[in-house]
């Protein structure tokens, strides 16, 4: 195989899990042209990600402010120059029905396309596994399907732009935030898209001060911007003024980073040294970036979705499986530990 197409059109995250099967696809194939098919949303994921020659955007119509015809138009002739490069293999690595993929790779008309049941019209099916296991690692499954070498699972990872990393610290610089070996730079990010995924403000705002009373430890908050009750992007606004005003009380040095887009965050967070957040896309591509977490799960599977890359992590679950019943001591006893090492 010489040309091979990966597709991946669902959540920041999900692409984010799909990085260590570019990097088996190059073990395996280290000579061929790899390239991946996303979408504008969680395009950024990929930037100048190193096991890919490239990466192909489309949008889907909810994601943009043009007419829903010129969105297919384009995309249509996106699939056209695709057509055009004679792909040996398309995959659909992501799981459940990925019917509308399969159009968009027929539409491509590479020599077979490869992806998991339940989709049906597939050239190469692998039956779906009904048993937990890491997102990461249950895209790997392809390649044995397709007498390729699966290798060992290779870390998550997400880039950020230099540009970007710059900002942040040029914002950090600006409040007088500069970390160091005693002033640790901790990222909060505080957006969630399931309710039960969600921390309290007060609860954030109260972590704060006892980590900056114990470590003098120093703050980046990061949230989705916009209205809770807007009905496409739901942000989080109201909840990050009540942190900020709060902080800002207690004089606690925190600097407020709404990101409006997915680089801006990844810069954010490449700046930190550690994240507390809830599981979600932010927490992917922390860990994509190397950093180590505590991670908040509601009533997510920590089997499918816990962090895939290199640094260490602590998921912390609480019976209920809803992320308003962690105390703020169970985070901040585990960020100690983390922040100490007793966390591998």
């Amino acid at each position: 195989m010489k040309k091979v197409l990966i597709i991946r059109r669902d959540n920041i995250g999900d692409l984010v899990c799909t990085t260590p099967l570019f990097s088996a696809l190059r073990e395996a194939l280290p000579n061929a042209y790899l390239a991946a098919l996303v979408n504008s949303y969680n395009a950024e994921a990929l930037h100048d990600n190193p096991v890919l020659d490239d990466v192909f955007v489309y949008t889907k119509a909810k994601h943009s402010e043009r007419s829903k015809l010129r969105v297919w138009w384009d995309t249509w002739r996106l699939m056209r120059s695709l057509r055009a490069k004679q792909f040996d293999l398309v995959l659909l690595p992501s799981g459940g029905d990925q019917t509308h993929a399969l159009k968009l790779a027929r539409m491509i008309k590479p020599g077979k396309v490869a992806g998991f049941a339940p989709t049906k019209g597939l050239d190469v099916t692998v039956p779906a596994d009904n048993k937990p296991q890491l997102e990461a690692e249950r895209v790997l499954r392809l390649l044995p399907a397709l007498n390729l070498r699966r290798g060992k699972l290779s870390p998550v990872s997400t880039f950020a732009r230099n540009e970007e990393r710059l900002a942040a610290r040029m914002a950090l610089a600006e409040v007088n935030i500069i970390p160091g070996p005693g002033k640790p730079l901790i990222g909060l990010h505080i957006s969630a898209r399931k309710p039960r995924q969600r921390w309290p403000a007060e609860r954030f705002v109260e972590l704060a001060a006892r980590l900056n009373k114990a470590t003098g430890a120093a703050f980046m908050l990061f949230w989705s911007p916009g209205e809770e009750d807007h009905p496409q992007h739901p942000g989080d606004d109201r909840k990050a003024q009540q942190i900020i005003d709060a902080c800002r009380e207690r004089n606690l040095p925190l600097l407020p980073y709404p990101t409006e887009r997915l680089e801006q965050l990844i810069g954010g967070l490449s700046v930190c040294q550690s994240v507390i957040c809830s599981d979600g896309g932010a927490m992917h591509l922390a860990a994509g970036l190397g950093k180590p977490m505590v991670c908040l799960f509601g009533n997510s599977d920590p089997r499918v979705w816990a962090p895939g890359g290199s640094a260490p992590f602590k998921v912390l679950q609480a019976n209920s499986q809803t992320v308003a019943d962690i105390s703020v001591d169970e985070v901040a006893a585990t960020w100690r530990r983390l922040h100490i090492g007793q966390i591998r």
